[in-house]
């Protein structure tokens, strides 16, 4: 028998998640803007750590966000294929909890109706929303805002297959270097490789949103996460563009089974403000 979930329960959760998101960053996250100020070898580049720490205290103080870009809300949901969502749809139930939580929680509404005329919902409506279908009869929402400036220095690129392993990383890394201060460094890679055209996108989107600290599970993903890292830092990019060792905090790098004659890449930036937050209904 189906579980039941009710859609006002979801809109709840969504708005609380859309504020939350936005205020309080991960304690791990936090605690790295700490240690690398105390790694990072310039002047300058310590300073924006120590500033990046205030700020993050203070918006969790003052319960205001972190950055005045409050982003495009994106949300990744897994639903169990034994849940019921009743008294209404799944998908009007998320927008309105987006509507509500940028209403109540003061936050900046940048979704525009249409790209070409450029005219502002003024209610951060509609979300980008993926679903997932799984085992269970649950429910996990994951909200993630996502501004502008992180996400228009991402990049896709169709590889030959003989460019291989050293192609994928030269594109990485060069997308970092076409990137520069604009993504607001330290920043966040993620990289999807495999796939198809828009699946690699998804994979490298949902890469950034990994919790900080965590490596993947396979070794040798893991040792090119750690190698792209160390590439990444030797731009000399820096902190906030100021120049320095420390440009990239974290790689992550999730892969999908590919095409015989395809090496699909896709690199999402992701801001030192790595906001995400999930709930489980």
């Amino acid at each position: 028998m189906a579980r039941e979930i009710k859609a006002d329960q979801i809109t709840d959760s969504v708005k609380k998640l859309c504020i939350e998101a936005n205020i309080y960053l991960e304690e791990p996250l936090k605690a790295a803007f700490h240690k690398f100020a105390g790694l990072e070898e310039s002047g300058a580049g310590r300073e924006v750590f120590h500033i990046l720490e205030e700020n993050a205290a203070i918006a969790e103080r003052e319960k205001m966000p972190v950055c005045q870009d409050t982003g495009i809300t994106i949300v990744f949901v897994k639903i169990g294929q034994d849940a019921h969502v009743i008294g209404g749809g799944i998908e009007d139930a998320i927008n309105e909890g987006v509507r509500q939580g940028y209403k109540e929680g003061y936050l900046r509404k940048s979704v525009l109706s249409d790209p070409i005329e450029r005219k502002n919902t003024n209610d951060n409506t509609p979300a980008v929303i993926y679903y997932e279908i799984v085992p269970g009869d649950a429910l996990l929402i994951e909200v993630a805002p996502k501004g502008g400036g992180s996400e228009n220095m991402s990049a896709i690129k169709m590889l030959k297959p003989s460019q291989g392993i050293e192609g994928v990383k030269e594109f990485v890394v060069d997308t970092v270097l076409k990137a520069g201060p604009n993504p607001c460094p330290p920043i966040i890679v993620g990289v999807g490789i495999g796939g198809t055209f828009e699946k690699a996108a998804l994979l490298s989107k949902k890469a950034v949103l990994r919790p900080f600290g965590k490596s993947n599970p396979d070794e040798k993903k893991a040792a090119l996460e750690n190698e792209l890292l160390v590439l990444i830092n030797k731009t000399g990019i820096g902190p906030a563009g100021f120049g320095g060792r420390i440009t990239a905090m974290q790689v992550n790098v999730e892969t999908y089974p590919c095409h015989i004659a395809s090496l699909p890449v896709a690199v999402n930036i992701q801001c030192h403000a790595s906001r995400h937050k999930s709930v489980m209904l």
